[in-house]
């Protein structure tokens, strides 16, 4: 049974996006029991993972669940892989060092557009350090729920990287997902929860 629940967010996303709100009201509705996490990710993929592990560590495994939306979903595949944990990807980042070459400079944040921060060159090799192995250890651990109409990520590409677990690909919706609430049963039921 899951007792502790992890909660990454995407690439200018925050803890305030759709659907980190939206797990925290059913969280707090339906499970207050449980310890909920869904922090700030820093722009530096090596910071947000020494941040993830950081704040993971006294977890229990067969207690933790992690859900990881995006760019969120590459750094959640990387915790499902290391701690050997359940995880649910909604639109997952599959090779976000070569997809966020494209991002260096200053970005603005998504639901604060008067913050911002500086992409760095470097963040795109810390990116690269951190791939998760190919294939995946642990497949059958992580459900991918995917997007057909993603237009930020390839949707073929994200279904070839996790064909061996459980997946559900969706034949519309967008990379935010917009109709996150209709899929959550299938996420709810993937962590046990």
């Amino acid at each position: 049974m899951i007792t502790h629940l992890l909660y990454l967010h995407g690439f200018r996303s925050s803890p305030q996006s759709f659907k980190a709100r939206w797990m925290a009201d059913w969280v707090a509705r339906h499970r207050p029991d449980l310890v909920w996490a869904c922090p700030q990710l820093p722009p530096s993929p090596a910071a947000a993972l020494a941040d993830i592990r950081a704040l993971t560590a006294g977890w229990p495994v067969a207690g933790m669940g992690v859900i990881g939306s995006s760019l969120g979903g590459f750094y959640a595949t990387i915790v499902a892989e290391t701690r050997g944990c359940r995880a649910v990807l909604v639109n997952p980042a599959v090779d976000p060092a070569r997809d966020l070459a494209a991002h260096i400079g200053r970005q603005t944040m998504y639901h604060a557009a008067d913050e911002s921060f500086d992409f760095r060159p470097e963040y795109v090799d810390e990116l690269r350090a951190m791939t998760p192995p190919t294939p995946l250890t642990r497949p059958r651990d992580i459900l991918a729920i995917i997007a057909k109409g993603d237009e930020v990520l390839d949707w073929r590409e994200m279904t070839a990287r996790y064909s061996n677990g459980p997946l559900k690909l969706i034949a519309g919706s967008d990379h935010g997902l917009s109709d996150f609430e209709s899929h959550v049963p299938d996420l709810l039921r993937h962590l046990s929860l």
